[in-house]
Protein backbone atom coordinates (compact mmCIF):
# COMPACT_ATOMS: atom_id res chain seq x y z
CA UNK A 1 0.00 0.00 0.00
CA UNK A 2 0.99 3.36 -0.86
CA UNK A 3 1.88 5.49 2.41
CA UNK A 4 -0.38 8.58 2.05
CA UNK A 5 -3.86 9.47 0.42
CA UNK A 6 -4.92 12.73 1.28
CA UNK A 7 -8.61 12.27 0.72
CA UNK A 8 -10.98 14.89 -0.86
CA UNK A 9 -8.99 17.95 -0.82
CA UNK A 10 -9.72 21.22 -2.82
CA UNK A 11 -6.52 21.22 -5.14
CA UNK A 12 -4.70 23.72 -6.63
CA UNK A 13 -2.58 23.19 -8.47
CA UNK A 14 0.13 25.96 -8.97
CA UNK A 15 -0.40 26.11 -12.72
CA UNK A 16 -3.36 28.57 -12.02
CA UNK A 17 -5.95 27.04 -13.20
CA UNK A 18 -9.44 26.35 -11.25
CA UNK A 19 -8.98 24.41 -8.53
CA UNK A 20 -10.92 20.70 -8.05
CA UNK A 21 -11.65 18.23 -5.73
CA UNK A 22 -9.69 14.73 -5.39
CA UNK A 23 -7.65 12.46 -3.41
CA UNK A 24 -3.92 12.82 -3.88
CA UNK A 25 -2.21 9.63 -2.85
CA UNK A 26 1.89 9.94 -2.30
CA UNK A 27 4.47 7.14 -2.10
CA UNK A 28 8.14 7.40 -1.65
CA UNK A 29 8.04 11.50 -1.36
CA UNK A 30 5.90 11.70 -4.31
CA UNK A 31 2.97 11.96 -5.48
CA UNK A 32 1.73 8.79 -7.44
CA UNK A 33 -2.01 9.11 -8.22
CA UNK A 34 -4.48 12.38 -8.40
CA UNK A 35 -7.55 10.98 -8.36
CA UNK A 36 -10.31 13.65 -9.30
CA UNK A 37 -13.38 13.51 -7.73
CA UNK A 38 -13.31 10.34 -6.51
CA UNK A 39 -16.43 10.35 -4.07
CA UNK A 40 -18.81 11.51 -6.17
CA UNK A 41 -18.09 9.29 -9.09
CA UNK A 42 -18.28 6.17 -7.15
CA UNK A 43 -15.53 4.99 -8.09
CA UNK A 44 -12.84 2.55 -6.12
CA UNK A 45 -11.26 5.61 -4.05
CA UNK A 46 -6.98 4.97 -3.34
CA UNK A 47 -6.42 3.16 -0.05
CA UNK A 48 -2.44 3.64 1.51
CA UNK A 49 -1.38 2.97 5.12
CA UNK A 50 -2.48 6.38 5.94
CA UNK A 51 -5.84 8.65 5.18
CA UNK A 52 -5.91 12.27 5.61
CA UNK A 53 -9.10 13.37 5.04
CA UNK A 54 -8.85 17.02 4.04
CA UNK A 55 -12.40 18.49 3.82
CA UNK A 56 -12.48 21.83 3.62
CA UNK A 57 -8.91 22.43 3.17
CA UNK A 58 -6.66 23.57 0.13
CA UNK A 59 -3.98 21.15 -1.25
CA UNK A 60 -1.52 23.10 -2.95
CA UNK A 61 2.69 22.64 -3.75
CA UNK A 62 4.45 23.92 -0.97
CA UNK A 63 5.49 27.62 -1.28
CA UNK A 64 8.89 28.45 -2.29
CA UNK A 65 10.75 31.58 -0.95
CA UNK A 66 12.82 33.22 -3.74
CA UNK A 67 14.63 35.62 -1.37
CA UNK A 68 15.36 34.41 2.05
CA UNK A 69 18.12 34.69 5.13
CA UNK A 70 18.27 31.30 6.25
CA UNK A 71 21.47 30.55 5.43
CA UNK A 72 22.87 30.23 9.28
CA UNK A 73 19.44 29.51 10.48
CA UNK A 74 18.35 26.44 8.70
CA UNK A 75 21.68 25.00 10.39
CA UNK A 76 21.39 26.24 14.05
CA UNK A 77 17.59 25.81 14.71
CA UNK A 78 16.58 22.50 13.04
CA UNK A 79 13.36 23.42 13.99
CA UNK A 80 13.00 26.46 11.79
CA UNK A 81 9.15 27.08 11.89
CA UNK A 82 9.60 30.37 10.96
CA UNK A 83 9.42 29.13 7.64
CA UNK A 84 8.27 25.57 8.15
CA UNK A 85 4.50 26.84 9.25
CA UNK A 86 4.18 28.68 6.59
CA UNK A 87 3.91 26.37 4.40
CA UNK A 88 7.32 26.94 2.85
CA UNK A 89 8.80 23.73 1.43
CA UNK A 90 11.53 25.50 -0.42
CA UNK A 91 14.25 28.83 0.32
CA UNK A 92 16.46 30.45 -1.89
CA UNK A 93 19.57 31.06 -0.12
CA UNK A 94 22.75 33.17 -0.97
CA UNK A 95 21.07 36.13 -1.55
CA UNK A 96 21.75 40.01 -1.90
CA UNK A 97 25.27 39.39 -2.76
CA UNK A 98 26.95 38.40 0.84
CA UNK A 99 26.67 34.91 1.84
CA UNK A 100 29.16 31.98 3.33
CA UNK A 101 30.57 30.22 0.05
CA UNK A 102 32.95 30.43 -1.47
CA UNK A 103 35.23 31.72 1.10
CA UNK A 104 38.63 31.16 2.62
CA UNK A 105 39.82 31.99 6.39
CA UNK A 106 39.88 35.42 6.00
CA UNK A 107 37.37 36.03 3.96
CA UNK A 108 34.89 34.35 5.95
CA UNK A 109 35.97 36.29 9.21
CA UNK A 110 35.32 39.56 7.00
CA UNK A 111 31.43 38.47 5.62
CA UNK A 112 30.14 36.80 9.30
CA UNK A 113 31.02 40.40 10.54
CA UNK A 114 29.62 42.35 7.42
CA UNK A 115 26.23 40.51 7.58
CA UNK A 116 26.11 39.55 11.47
CA UNK A 117 22.85 41.39 11.67
CA UNK A 118 20.88 39.48 9.26
CA UNK A 119 22.61 36.17 10.40
CA UNK A 120 24.06 36.86 14.11
CA UNK A 121 27.43 36.62 14.36
CA UNK A 122 27.41 32.47 13.51
CA UNK A 123 29.22 31.81 16.98
CA UNK A 124 27.17 29.00 17.37
CA UNK A 125 27.94 27.19 14.03
CA UNK A 126 30.90 25.20 13.06
CA UNK A 127 32.03 26.86 9.84
CA UNK A 128 33.38 23.35 8.56
CA UNK A 129 33.23 24.17 4.56
CA UNK A 130 34.70 26.83 2.36
CA UNK A 131 33.47 25.82 -1.26
CA UNK A 132 29.50 26.24 -2.36
CA UNK A 133 29.76 22.13 -2.69
CA UNK A 134 30.70 22.09 0.67
CA UNK A 135 28.29 24.18 1.89
CA UNK A 136 25.73 22.21 -0.04
CA UNK A 137 26.44 19.13 1.15
CA UNK A 138 26.57 20.23 4.83
CA UNK A 139 22.47 21.09 3.87
CA UNK A 140 22.07 17.39 2.85
CA UNK A 141 23.07 16.51 6.58
CA UNK A 142 19.34 17.24 7.37
CA UNK A 143 17.48 20.13 7.37
CA UNK A 144 14.09 21.47 7.87
CA UNK A 145 12.62 22.48 4.36
CA UNK A 146 14.61 22.05 1.01
CA UNK A 147 17.04 24.80 0.24
CA UNK A 148 18.93 26.38 -3.21
CA UNK A 149 21.45 28.34 -3.41
CA UNK A 150 22.82 31.61 -5.40
CA UNK A 151 26.68 32.64 -5.56
CA UNK A 152 26.98 35.71 -4.13
CA UNK A 153 28.91 37.95 -5.95
CA UNK A 154 30.04 40.30 -3.20
CA UNK A 155 31.66 37.59 -1.45
CA UNK A 156 33.19 36.49 -4.23
CA UNK A 157 34.83 39.70 -4.91
CA UNK A 158 36.10 39.75 -1.63
CA UNK A 159 38.10 36.58 -1.99
CA UNK A 160 39.42 37.79 -5.41
CA UNK A 161 39.78 41.11 -4.77
CA UNK A 162 39.05 42.49 -1.50
CA UNK A 163 37.21 45.12 0.20
CA UNK A 164 38.74 47.82 -2.04
CA UNK A 165 36.53 50.30 -4.14
CA UNK A 166 38.52 49.82 -7.60
CA UNK A 167 37.71 47.70 -11.07
CA UNK A 168 39.41 44.33 -10.81
CA UNK A 169 42.45 43.36 -12.46
CA UNK A 170 42.44 41.18 -15.74
CA UNK A 171 43.56 38.31 -13.27
CA UNK A 172 41.38 39.27 -10.30
CA UNK A 173 38.38 39.09 -13.14
CA UNK A 174 39.32 35.67 -14.51
CA UNK A 175 39.27 34.36 -10.74
CA UNK A 176 35.66 35.53 -10.10
CA UNK A 177 34.55 34.11 -13.10
CA UNK A 178 36.08 30.36 -12.63
CA UNK A 179 34.64 31.14 -8.83
CA UNK A 180 31.55 31.67 -10.08
CA UNK A 181 31.55 28.68 -12.65
CA UNK A 182 32.96 26.53 -10.07
CA UNK A 183 29.70 27.39 -8.22
CA UNK A 184 27.04 26.56 -10.60
CA UNK A 185 29.09 23.03 -11.21
CA UNK A 186 29.15 22.08 -7.61
CA UNK A 187 25.09 23.00 -7.50
CA UNK A 188 24.02 26.82 -7.40
CA UNK A 189 21.61 27.76 -9.15
CA UNK A 190 22.66 31.57 -10.10
CA UNK A 191 24.37 34.29 -9.00
CA UNK A 192 22.86 36.96 -6.31
CA UNK A 193 24.44 40.92 -5.75
CA UNK A 194 24.56 43.65 -3.35
CA UNK A 195 24.77 46.34 -5.47
CA UNK A 196 23.95 48.89 -2.41
CA UNK A 197 26.45 46.48 -0.13
CA UNK A 198 29.97 46.89 0.37
CA UNK A 199 32.19 45.53 -1.58
CA UNK A 200 29.98 44.19 -4.35
CA UNK A 201 28.48 47.61 -5.07
CA UNK A 202 32.43 48.11 -6.19
CA UNK A 203 31.72 46.24 -9.64
CA UNK A 204 31.20 48.02 -12.59
CA UNK A 205 29.25 47.15 -15.40
CA UNK A 206 31.24 45.47 -17.44
CA UNK A 207 32.31 42.86 -14.54
CA UNK A 208 29.30 41.98 -13.75
CA UNK A 209 27.76 41.25 -17.42
CA UNK A 210 31.09 39.14 -17.95
CA UNK A 211 30.02 36.68 -14.79
CA UNK A 212 26.30 36.92 -16.15
CA UNK A 213 27.92 35.56 -19.10
CA UNK A 214 29.24 32.60 -16.89
CA UNK A 215 25.57 32.37 -14.93
CA UNK A 216 23.69 31.98 -18.92
CA UNK A 217 26.45 29.28 -19.77
CA UNK A 218 25.52 27.31 -17.15
CA UNK A 219 21.40 27.85 -17.08
CA UNK A 220 21.24 30.02 -13.59
CA UNK A 221 19.87 33.24 -13.12
CA UNK A 222 21.06 36.79 -11.93
CA UNK A 223 19.59 37.74 -8.76
CA UNK A 224 20.41 41.52 -8.46
CA UNK A 225 19.94 43.79 -5.23
CA UNK A 226 19.95 46.36 -7.52
CA UNK A 227 22.06 49.70 -6.98
CA UNK A 228 19.21 51.82 -5.94
CA UNK A 229 15.59 51.54 -4.85
CA UNK A 230 15.05 55.15 -4.00
CA UNK A 231 16.17 58.46 -5.64
CA UNK A 232 17.73 56.11 -9.21
CA UNK A 233 15.54 53.20 -8.81
CA UNK A 234 13.89 53.29 -11.87
CA UNK A 235 17.55 54.09 -14.01
CA UNK A 236 18.97 51.28 -11.44
CA UNK A 237 16.65 48.98 -12.86
CA UNK A 238 16.78 49.64 -16.50
CA UNK A 239 20.14 49.05 -15.89
CA UNK A 240 19.96 45.40 -14.69
CA UNK A 241 17.93 44.74 -17.74
CA UNK A 242 20.48 45.81 -20.02
CA UNK A 243 23.50 44.56 -18.52
CA UNK A 244 21.45 40.61 -18.54
CA UNK A 245 20.43 41.45 -22.17
CA UNK A 246 23.81 41.78 -23.00
CA UNK A 247 25.01 38.93 -21.25
CA UNK A 248 22.13 36.70 -23.06
CA UNK A 249 20.96 35.93 -18.85
CA UNK A 250 17.89 35.41 -17.17
CA UNK A 251 17.21 38.26 -14.57
CA UNK A 252 15.10 37.55 -11.09
CA UNK A 253 14.78 41.20 -9.76
CA UNK A 254 15.24 40.11 -5.79
CA UNK A 255 12.61 42.23 -3.86
CA UNK A 256 11.24 44.44 -6.34
CA UNK A 257 9.78 47.27 -4.89
CA UNK A 258 9.65 51.46 -5.51
CA UNK A 259 10.61 52.58 -1.99
CA UNK A 260 10.93 56.27 -0.25
CA UNK A 261 8.94 59.29 -1.02
CA UNK A 262 10.68 60.19 -4.62
CA UNK A 263 8.72 56.94 -6.18
CA UNK A 264 5.42 56.74 -4.38
CA UNK A 265 3.10 56.35 -7.39
CA UNK A 266 5.34 55.13 -9.85
CA UNK A 267 5.36 51.31 -9.64
CA UNK A 268 3.91 51.61 -13.53
CA UNK A 269 6.84 53.22 -14.47
CA UNK A 270 8.84 50.04 -13.51
CA UNK A 271 6.14 47.55 -14.70
CA UNK A 272 6.15 49.54 -18.37
CA UNK A 273 9.81 49.11 -18.38
CA UNK A 274 9.81 44.89 -17.74
CA UNK A 275 7.34 44.54 -20.08
CA UNK A 276 8.86 46.45 -22.75
CA UNK A 277 11.85 44.56 -22.02
CA UNK A 278 9.20 41.10 -21.98
CA UNK A 279 7.67 42.14 -25.24
CA UNK A 280 11.13 41.88 -26.54
CA UNK A 281 11.81 38.36 -25.36
CA UNK A 282 13.80 38.98 -22.13
CA UNK A 283 13.98 36.25 -19.94
CA UNK A 284 13.02 38.14 -16.43
CA UNK A 285 10.50 37.34 -12.97
CA UNK A 286 11.18 39.43 -10.04
CA UNK A 287 10.15 38.70 -6.21
CA UNK A 288 8.23 40.73 -3.48
CA UNK A 289 7.04 40.70 -0.06
CA UNK A 290 3.49 42.25 1.03
CA UNK A 291 4.49 44.58 3.32
CA UNK A 292 5.54 48.28 3.19
CA UNK A 293 8.87 48.64 5.27
CA UNK A 294 12.35 47.03 4.36
CA UNK A 295 14.83 45.45 6.40
CA UNK A 296 18.73 45.37 6.24
CA UNK A 297 21.80 46.70 8.60
CA UNK A 298 22.05 49.77 9.80
CA UNK A 299 25.34 50.03 8.44
CA UNK A 300 23.90 49.10 5.00
CA UNK A 301 22.79 52.91 4.91
CA UNK A 302 26.70 54.32 5.65
CA UNK A 303 27.98 55.66 2.20
CA UNK A 304 30.08 52.99 -0.01
CA UNK A 305 33.59 55.45 0.57
CA UNK A 306 33.00 54.50 4.24
CA UNK A 307 33.08 50.32 3.61
CA UNK A 308 36.48 50.26 1.51
CA UNK A 309 38.66 47.97 3.11
CA UNK A 310 35.87 45.50 5.10
CA UNK A 311 34.12 46.09 8.60
CA UNK A 312 37.42 46.60 10.48
CA UNK A 313 37.80 49.95 8.43
CA UNK A 314 34.34 50.90 8.42
CA UNK A 315 34.53 50.88 12.17
CA UNK A 316 37.30 52.83 12.18
CA UNK A 317 36.59 55.51 10.09
CA UNK A 318 32.86 55.37 12.99
CA UNK A 319 35.38 56.34 15.43
CA UNK A 320 37.21 58.74 14.29
CA UNK A 321 35.43 62.55 14.91
CA UNK A 322 36.33 63.84 11.37
CA UNK A 323 35.36 60.57 9.12
CA UNK A 324 32.01 60.15 11.07
CA UNK A 325 31.20 64.12 10.46
CA UNK A 326 31.93 63.00 6.57
CA UNK A 327 29.42 60.10 6.80
CA UNK A 328 26.93 62.26 8.64
CA UNK A 329 27.01 64.79 5.74
CA UNK A 330 26.79 61.96 3.52
CA UNK A 331 23.58 60.42 4.93
CA UNK A 332 21.51 63.35 6.11
CA UNK A 333 22.66 66.35 3.20
CA UNK A 334 24.16 64.42 0.03
CA UNK A 335 22.12 61.34 0.57
CA UNK A 336 24.40 58.47 0.78
CA UNK A 337 24.36 55.68 -2.39
CA UNK A 338 23.87 53.08 0.76
CA UNK A 339 20.30 54.46 1.76
CA UNK A 340 19.63 54.75 -2.10
CA UNK A 341 20.41 58.32 -3.21
CA UNK A 342 18.04 59.74 -0.36
CA UNK A 343 18.57 61.87 2.52
CA UNK A 344 18.23 59.98 5.15
CA UNK A 345 14.88 60.43 7.90
CA UNK A 346 15.71 58.63 11.18
CA UNK A 347 12.17 58.72 11.85
CA UNK A 348 11.89 56.08 9.58
CA UNK A 349 14.50 54.20 10.81
CA UNK A 350 13.21 51.45 13.46
CA UNK A 351 16.07 49.35 14.97
CA UNK A 352 14.56 45.80 15.22
CA UNK A 353 17.52 43.74 16.27
CA UNK A 354 21.03 44.17 18.41
CA UNK A 355 23.85 41.54 18.61
CA UNK A 356 25.38 43.27 21.76
CA UNK A 357 22.66 42.59 24.97
CA UNK A 358 23.34 45.93 26.60
CA UNK A 359 21.77 47.40 23.88
CA UNK A 360 18.71 46.08 24.21
CA UNK A 361 16.73 49.14 25.09
CA UNK A 362 17.25 50.73 21.74
CA UNK A 363 15.11 47.51 20.19
CA UNK A 364 11.88 48.78 18.66
CA UNK A 365 12.14 52.45 18.40
CA UNK A 366 12.95 54.69 15.85
CA UNK A 367 16.88 56.25 15.75
CA UNK A 368 14.92 59.85 16.65
CA UNK A 369 13.54 58.85 19.76
CA UNK A 370 16.26 56.74 21.14
CA UNK A 371 17.88 60.09 20.14
CA UNK A 372 15.56 62.36 21.96
CA UNK A 373 15.34 60.16 24.82
CA UNK A 374 19.24 60.41 25.40
CA UNK A 375 19.29 64.31 24.35
CA UNK A 376 21.58 63.65 21.88
CA UNK A 377 21.15 64.24 17.87
CA UNK A 378 20.32 60.88 15.97
CA UNK A 379 23.33 60.68 14.30
CA UNK A 380 25.11 60.78 17.66
CA UNK A 381 22.47 57.79 18.52
CA UNK A 382 23.34 55.42 15.27
CA UNK A 383 26.92 56.05 15.46
CA UNK A 384 26.89 55.20 18.94
CA UNK A 385 25.28 51.83 17.99
CA UNK A 386 26.69 51.18 14.72
CA UNK A 387 30.23 51.67 17.18
CA UNK A 388 28.59 49.21 20.71
CA UNK A 389 27.72 46.86 18.19
CA UNK A 390 30.24 45.98 16.21
CA UNK A 391 27.73 47.01 12.77
CA UNK A 392 25.44 44.16 14.31
CA UNK A 393 21.90 46.53 14.65
CA UNK A 394 19.45 45.44 12.05
CA UNK A 395 16.76 47.80 11.13
CA UNK A 396 13.27 48.54 9.98
CA UNK A 397 13.08 51.36 7.12
CA UNK A 398 9.31 52.05 6.71
CA UNK A 399 9.73 53.56 3.22
CA UNK A 400 7.47 51.63 1.37
CA UNK A 401 4.23 52.59 -0.09
CA UNK A 402 0.87 50.16 -0.62
CA UNK A 403 0.21 51.02 -4.15
CA UNK A 404 2.97 50.19 -4.86
CA UNK A 405 2.80 46.69 -3.56
CA UNK A 406 -0.36 45.85 -4.72
CA UNK A 407 0.38 46.90 -8.28
CA UNK A 408 3.82 45.01 -8.55
CA UNK A 409 1.74 41.36 -6.50
CA UNK A 410 -0.13 41.39 -9.92
CA UNK A 411 2.32 41.38 -12.54
CA UNK A 412 2.75 38.33 -14.80
CA UNK A 413 6.18 37.73 -13.71
CA UNK A 414 5.71 38.58 -9.74
CA UNK A 415 6.96 35.79 -7.19
CA UNK A 416 6.87 35.42 -3.39
CA UNK A 417 10.45 36.21 -1.62
CA UNK A 418 10.05 37.06 2.32
CA UNK A 419 13.51 38.90 2.24
CA UNK A 420 13.42 37.52 6.20
CA UNK A 421 16.11 38.39 8.09
CA UNK A 422 15.64 35.93 11.74
CA UNK A 423 17.93 37.98 13.46
CA UNK A 424 17.12 40.15 15.98
CA UNK A 425 14.58 41.04 18.93
CA UNK A 426 11.64 42.28 17.21
CA UNK A 427 12.16 41.10 13.49
CA UNK A 428 10.50 42.17 10.70
CA UNK A 429 6.68 40.45 10.83
CA UNK A 430 7.71 39.28 7.15
CA UNK A 431 9.91 36.63 8.25
CA UNK A 432 7.68 34.73 9.34
CA UNK A 433 3.94 35.39 7.74
CA UNK A 434 4.61 36.27 4.22
CA UNK A 435 3.14 33.38 2.22
CA UNK A 436 -0.28 33.66 4.95
CA UNK A 437 -0.46 37.43 4.48
CA UNK A 438 -0.77 36.83 0.86
CA UNK A 439 -3.69 34.41 1.43
CA UNK A 440 -5.02 36.19 4.23
CA UNK A 441 -5.00 39.61 3.30
CA UNK A 442 -4.52 40.07 -0.59
CA UNK A 443 -6.50 37.21 -1.55
CA UNK A 444 -9.03 36.45 0.85
CA UNK A 445 -9.68 39.82 2.57
CA UNK A 446 -8.77 42.35 -0.46
CA UNK A 447 -9.25 40.01 -3.45
CA UNK A 448 -6.11 41.49 -5.16
CA UNK A 449 -5.15 38.09 -6.34
CA UNK A 450 -7.46 35.18 -6.88
CA UNK A 451 -6.67 32.22 -4.35
CA UNK A 452 -5.07 30.15 -7.92
CA UNK A 453 -3.58 32.90 -8.85
CA UNK A 454 -1.47 33.80 -6.05
CA UNK A 455 -0.76 30.48 -5.56
CA UNK A 456 0.79 29.76 -9.09
CA UNK A 457 3.27 32.80 -8.13
CA UNK A 458 4.21 31.11 -4.57
CA UNK A 459 4.74 27.80 -6.26
CA UNK A 460 4.79 26.83 -10.20
CA UNK A 461 6.06 30.34 -11.13
CA UNK A 462 9.13 30.13 -9.17
CA UNK A 463 9.76 26.64 -9.84
CA UNK A 464 9.94 27.40 -13.48
CA UNK A 465 12.63 29.94 -12.92
CA UNK A 466 14.63 27.61 -11.10
CA UNK A 467 14.24 24.95 -13.63
CA UNK A 468 13.10 22.17 -11.18
CA UNK A 469 11.44 19.84 -13.49
CA UNK A 470 9.15 17.88 -10.61
CA UNK A 471 8.14 20.29 -8.19
CA UNK A 472 5.85 23.52 -7.74
CA UNK A 473 2.69 21.55 -9.03
CA UNK A 474 0.45 19.22 -7.83
CA UNK A 475 0.92 16.71 -10.89
CA UNK A 476 1.71 13.11 -10.72
CA UNK A 477 5.34 12.17 -10.36
CA UNK A 478 6.07 15.59 -8.72
CA UNK A 479 7.88 15.32 -5.32
CA UNK A 480 5.14 15.69 -2.61
CA UNK A 481 6.74 18.81 -0.85
CA UNK A 482 2.99 20.41 -0.63
CA UNK A 483 1.16 22.39 2.18
CA UNK A 484 -2.74 22.10 3.09
CA UNK A 485 -4.36 25.18 4.38
CA UNK A 486 -8.12 26.59 5.31
CA UNK A 487 -8.39 29.27 2.59
CA UNK A 488 -11.08 30.87 5.55
CA UNK A 489 -8.58 31.17 8.12
CA UNK A 490 -5.34 31.22 6.63
CA UNK A 491 -2.99 34.28 8.23
CA UNK A 492 -0.05 35.76 9.64
CA UNK A 493 -0.21 35.76 13.27
CA UNK A 494 3.29 38.14 13.07
CA UNK A 495 3.00 41.62 13.57
CA UNK A 496 5.19 44.25 14.50
CA UNK A 497 4.97 43.91 18.01
CA UNK A 498 4.73 40.18 18.27
CA UNK A 499 7.03 38.92 15.00
CA UNK A 500 7.69 35.83 15.98
CA UNK A 501 4.16 34.76 16.17
CA UNK A 502 3.34 31.38 14.21
CA UNK A 503 0.42 31.56 11.95
CA UNK A 504 -3.04 30.46 11.71
CA UNK A 505 -4.85 28.32 9.40
CA UNK A 506 -2.00 26.00 8.00
CA UNK A 507 -2.41 22.28 9.93
CA UNK A 508 -0.29 20.20 7.56
CA UNK A 509 3.09 20.75 5.40
CA UNK A 510 4.93 18.06 3.92
CA UNK A 511 8.54 18.11 2.85
CA UNK A 512 9.40 15.02 0.45
CA UNK A 513 6.11 13.09 1.25
CA UNK A 514 6.97 13.35 5.20
CA UNK A 515 4.96 15.75 7.61
CA UNK A 516 6.88 18.70 9.02
CA UNK A 517 4.03 20.48 10.22
CA UNK A 518 1.36 18.22 11.32
CA UNK A 519 -2.15 18.92 13.25
CA UNK A 520 -1.15 22.87 13.55
CA UNK A 521 2.52 21.66 15.11
CA UNK A 522 6.26 21.21 14.32
CA UNK A 523 7.47 17.69 13.90
CA UNK A 524 11.02 16.18 14.46
CA UNK A 525 10.99 15.97 11.07
CA UNK A 526 14.61 17.01 8.34
CA UNK A 527 13.19 15.67 5.41
CA UNK A 528 14.52 19.40 3.79
CA UNK A 529 17.96 19.08 1.43
CA UNK A 530 20.35 21.21 -1.13
CA UNK A 531 18.47 21.27 -3.98
CA UNK A 532 20.86 21.70 -7.09
CA UNK A 533 20.94 23.49 -10.27
CA UNK A 534 19.65 20.86 -13.01
CA UNK A 535 22.45 20.44 -15.39
CA UNK A 536 21.58 22.11 -19.08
Amino acid sequence: MEDLVVRDADVVDGTGADSYRADVVIDGGRIVSIVKEAAAAGCQRPRAVRELDAEGLVLSPGFIDMHAHSDLALLRDPDHSAKAAQGVTLEVLGQDGLSYAPVDDRTLAAVRQAVAGWNGPGDDVDFDWRSVGEYLDRLDRGIAVNAAYLVPQGTVRALAVGWEDRPATPQETDRMRQLVAEGLEQGAVGLSSGLTYTPGMYAGDAELTGLCRVVARYGGYYCPHHRSYGAGALEAYAEMVELTRQADCPLHLAHATMNFGVNEGRAPELLALLDEALDAGADITLDTYPYTPGCTTLAALLPSWAGEGGPREVLRRLAHDGTAERIRHDLEVTGADGCHGVPVDWDTIEISGVTNPALGDFVGRTVRQSASLRGETPWATARRLLLEDALGPTILQHVGHEENVRAIMRHRVHTGGSDGVLQGARPHPRAYGTFPHYLGRYVRELGILSLEECVAHLTGRPAARLRLPDRGLVREGHRADLVLFDPRTVAAGSTYDAPRTLPTGIPYVLVDGRFVIEDGRRTDVLAGRAVRRSPV
